[in-house]
């Protein structure tokens, strides 16, 4: 949530922001009145309590009807008392409410619009020309199967659509992925994680999953805990309700989970093979830093999604992410596209998301930097999300007859092979 504070000064940088992302203003002025009857009613009440105390003083030293009007006196006190109380606990509640609804802040510098609106920073690799090579290039579903790495079939049959099984060198294909990713992410600092793939609801509203966000996110009603999209869920929330020393800062932690998401405004996109799914894993770096220092780890979290990217000799660029498609959390995002040969197009493999305080406010983790405790700032990248990788590695590394190059940092995780082969059926 953003600071009431800063939105009392000045309303109108809110209104800009939600304007920016499409979302709705007059949430900002439905924000401003409960926020000013939340404080008066506040006032009101510490007045009645304060003339209660004052009364009880009186009452044992008088006496007759000199008494007997005063407690009548406190009577009425005593129920204007709870009547004020109820009235500021409900304008609190619903301040609460209307602050949960508020997206974060987006950053000056970007690009106002939708998802096509992006602004493209850079771009890094060439572009093969398989006509040049002489053959027209496989999707990663038909290499797949060649490989015997990828059955759709049997995922569909076992668990419904969106749902696949990685096979003999697809599952090692996986683990190499994985293993290297982690490797990177703890020669850079980053300590590794297994993280819950089940939270709490506080868990998922406080890192601003049960939002816009919430009809991709699956919940066991029975247990009342939600599957995480992401491990940023849980990564985010190790710290909830804690106050970290400044000396400890930068926190970098690099999280392995499996992933869960509806995937339920994109029916007919990307039906084919291991793209758009609902269960992969990924490897997450999240950092916490001192709020002064998110603009600097934001771009030291690209690097790092540039030097995975670059190691696994795959064609890409650098995205700015426009207002309307960044996220409730995120003040400013920056997505890695990869080059996808069979689609002709470039299509995110990760993305890093400078989530300011918005986060740390939700879910209480402050910084003390000698006596001032204050909220920290949250960010996250995504180092590896193994399916979408995978479709990039099998199209942009394969050769004729349907075999595939295996990059130079992976071949250490696979036994020293350096190219995967067909399999006979």
């Amino acid at each position: 949530m953003i600071d009431l504070r800063l939105l009392r000064e000045d309303p109108d940088r809110v209104r800009a922001s939600q304007r920016a992302r499409g979302e709705d203003v007059a949430l900002v002025d439905a924000l401003l009145s409960a926020d000013e009857r939340r404080r008066s009613s506040g006032v009101r009440f510490d007045e009645l309590r304060n003339e209660q105390k004052q009364l009880g003083k009186l009452i044992p030293k008088a006496a007759g009807d000199e008494k007997a009007e005063l407690l009548k006196k406190a009577g009425q006190l005593a129920a204007d008392v709870k009547a004020a109380d109820a009235e500021r606990d409900a304008a609190d509640a619903e301040t609460q409410e209307l602050l949960l609804r508020l997206g974060n802040l987006v950053h000056p510098d970007v690009p106002v619009g939708g998802e096509e609106d992006f602004v493209t920073l850079e771009t890094h690799g060439a572009i093969r020309d398989f006509g040049a090579e002489g053959f027209e290039p496989k999707d990663h579903l038909e290499l797949g199967q060649l490989l015997g790495a990828i059955d759709v079939e049997r995922g569909a049959k076992v668990s419904g659509s969106r749902f696949y099984f990685l096979t003999g060198v697809g599952a090692l294909l996986e683990l190499a992925l994985v293993n290297a990713a982690i490797a990177q992410a703890t020669e850079a600092g980053f300590t590794p994680m297994l993280t819950p793939a089940l939270v709490r609801p506080q868990s998922m509203a406080g890192t601003g999953f049960l939002g816009q966000a919430a009809q991709d996110v699956y919940h066991l009603d029975k247990d009342d805990l939600y599957l995480v999209g992401t491990s940023e869920v849980a990564l985010a929330a190790y710290h909830m309700d804690e106050i970290i020393d400044a000396e400890r800062l930068p926190l970098r932690y690099a999280g392995f989970s499996p992933c869960f998401r509806r995937e339920a405004g994109s029916h007919g996109k990307d039906t084919k093979g291991i793209f758009r799914v609902h269960q992969f894993d990924k490897v997450e770096m999240f950092s916490y830093v001192a709020p002064e220092d998110s603009e600097a780890e934001h771009q030291r979290l690209l690097a790092w999604e540039k030097q995975w990217l670059t190691s696994l000799e795959l064609p890409f660029r650098v995205i700015d992410v426009a207002t309307g498609d960044l996220g409730s959390s995120a003040a400013r995002k920056f997505d890695c596209e990869a080059w996808i040969p069979t689609q002709g197009k470039y299509r995110e493999l990760t993305s890093t998301s400078d989530c300011t305080e918005f986060q740390s406010r939700r879910l209480s983790i402050r910084v003390r930097d000698g006596k001032q405790v204050k909220p920290l700032a949250t960010l996250n990248g995504t180092l590896c999300a193994v399916p979408r990788t995978i479709v990039a590695i099998l199209e942009n590394h394969q050769l004729a007859d349907g075999s595939v190059r295996v990059p130079e940092v992976l071949r250490p995780y696979l036994g020293g092979r350096e190219v995967l082969e067909p399999v006979s059926r």
